[in-house]
Order: C-alpha cells, then structure tokens, then sequence
C-alpha cells in the first residue's frame, strides 16, 4: 500500500477564482457515472451542472422532489431519486435501486447537508447535523462501495467547510445528550467528521481504486446557509442568506456584516467572496483534477490541497484533529458502531 498524501500544496494550475465548468471543461465523461447529494440547490447546483455538460450521468438523490425536478429542468444528463440522509432506510433503498443497474459510480460527491439549526435529533435519537452531514453519508457510502469498487478509479468527495477549525469530534458525546447543545460547535463536530471520514475512506480503498478527498467550496454568500428545518445546505439549502442573516451574526457573535466577513474571510481570494460557480470549483476538482492523480485523503480549498495549521485562529487551512489518522479511525468505528453499516475489506457491505 502507497504512502498517505501530505496535506500541503501542490502546483495547481487552478486557484480561488476558478469555476467548476472551466475544471469540467478539461474532460470529457462520457460514460462516467456521478452521484451528487444535495446536487439541486446551490453550489451542489452547479456542481451537477459541470459534471453533466462535461457529458457524466448524474444522478441526484433529494427529498424535495418538486424544488428539485424545477431546480433541474432542462440539464442533459441528469436523473433524480428519492432520498432522506436522516432516514437509514431511505437511504439503503436509493442505494440498492442504483447498484441493482449494475452501473459502476465513478464518482460520489457528498454536499448535501444542514447548518446550525436548533437542537434536533433523527428517530434514532442522534443529533441532526451529525446525523445528516457525516452518518448519512457514511452509511450512503458504504451502501455504494461495490459500484465504487467496480469503476476500478472512482473517487469520493466529502464536502466540508472551513468550520472544522472550530473544533473537533466530540467522541464522547457526539449527540449532545450531556454536552449544552452548541449548534455552532455541532457543526464544526460534523465538518470535522468530514474530513476524517475522507482520511479513512482514502486509506481503507486506495487498494481498490478508490480515492478520497474532503473539500471546501469557500465563502458563498448567495447559497443558503442554513435553516431550522431539515433541509439541504452546503454549499446547499434553505432559505436564503437575508431572511436568515440576523440568526447567523448571532451564532458567530458578531454584530455587523463587517464584522462577520473579517472573521471568516477566505485567505487569498482577493477578500472576496465566492461564487456559486467559484465554490462548486474545488469539489469538482477533487472529484476530476489529473493533478491529484495518485493521491487522496487530503482537505482541499481554492482548487489546492490546503496547509495544515496548528493555530485555529487561522482562517484557512485544516485543523490537526479533522486529519489526524488516529481519530479518523476512531470515528471510522465509532460510525460504524452507530449506523449498523460495516465496509468490507471487499465485496458488498454488510450490516453489524
């Protein structure tokens, strides 16, 4: 088995201005087939737009059927199945309808997710951000692993956030049963999640073939950024950055949009936000770039591997505990343990 990826820097001839259709623009993937959770709404939008002009099949798993059938009218390429990340059966479902095609997946990019609602919990009992943005996407995973073993290539890309340099997996309390529900840190504890999730996967299937990488879009103020509901952010969901604005300065415990735009301004995109298109452009790197040829289980921003930093200060880079291998393998388990869904060494995953 090949050495792990460092996580720094490479030479892309990409940057935090690039958009997702100028990286697609570079391959043809005709016959590829591509799932994109969270693919109708925001950044996973475009996302699904870039992979389907650049010729993929792209399916988009939701749970709004009517806002995703408008959202998706007219893109060649694209079909929509039914799925609910906080519900385990919907999710076994929508993964047994995709492999009984006997289609390979080439590539899965998990952006689906929620930001900072109030407290919630699944039918298990299980926190609703953890829950939806690492759970539901582990056991989705690890539903696909034969058709993503098939592809004999495929990559998966797990969609963070620079909220990971907030903290970390809370392993003793991730559902906040004890613990004084923080939305923020819950969050921070589910991008975190992210991160390690990719670090694992990477190791467990670069011997066959699959590599993974977790990505940050970067600012995005025009995609929806959370909601007390359940629905679909992340590069996202919900309902818009206005109506919810007052919410958010609360959570970053801020005052003014200046404020809030100082605290998390991106580190070299000309203090600019980004673009739904400029956002889209680092997962679709991760999922496409030859530059990562080899590699894998790295945190990327601005169409790069990022740096690691030690100081959570930072604003950019990734945090020690979202790429630690020990703690990937911990939450490796701990998900496994918690979902009832097991990776195989090979094969077919099998429930615990």
């Amino acid at each position: 088995m090949e050495s792990s990826t460092k996580q720094e820097p490479i030479q892309s001839k990409f940057g935090a201005k690039t958009t997702a259709r100028q990286i697609a623009g570079h391959y043809n993937l005709r016959g590829k087939n591509a799932i994109v959770t969270g693919g109708y709404s925001g950044v996973g939008l475009e996302i699904t737009k870039a992979l389907a002009k650049a010729g993929a099949e792209v399916l988009v798993p939701v749970r709004n059927l009517l806002k995703a059938q408008a959202a998706l009218k007219g893109i060649p390429n694209v079909k929509i199945g039914v799925m609910d990340l906080m519900k385990p059966d919907s999710i076994d479902f929508f993964a047994e309808q995709f492999l009984s095609t006997g289609k390979k997946l080439h590539l899965l990019i998990n952006d689906a997710g929620i930001m900072a609602p109030p407290l919630q919990r699944d039918p298990r009992g299980f926190e609703s951000q953890f829950a939806t943005n690492h759970l539901g996407h582990f056991q989705l995973t690890a539903r696909l692993w034969p058709a993503l073993v098939k592809a004999e290539g495929a990559r998966v890309v797990a969609v963070s956030s620079r909220a990971q340099r907030w903290g970390g997996v809370l392993f003793d309390d991730p559902h906040f049963f004890r613990t004084e529900y923080d939305p923020k840190r819950a969050y921070a504890q589910s991008k975190s999640a992210n991160v390690l999730f990719a670090v694992e996967l990477d190791r467990l299937g670069r011997d066959y073939g699959v590599r993974a990488f977790a990505a940050h879009p970067g600012l995005v103020p025009s995609t929806n950024l959370g909601s007390s509901s359940m629905s679909e952010h992340a590069s996202g969901v919900a309902t818009g950055m206005m109506k919810i604005l007052p919410r958010i300065l609360r959570l970053f415990r801020v005052t003014s949009v200046l404020n809030l735009f100082k605290q998390l301004k991106p580190h070299h995109v000309g203090d600019e936000f980004k673009t739904n298109q400029q956002g889209a452009a680092t997962p679709v790197w991760c999922a496409l770039s030859g530059e990562l040829a080899g590699l894998g289980g790295v945190y990327c921003e601005d169409c790069n591997i990022a740096v690691a930093v030690q100081d959570s200060a930072s604003p950019y880079g990734v945090l020690p505990w979202a790429i630690d291998p020990v703690q990937a393998k911990r939450l490796w388990s701990l998900s496994e343990e918690l979902t009832g869904v097991a990776f195989p060494s090979e094969g077919t995953p099998h429930t615990v």
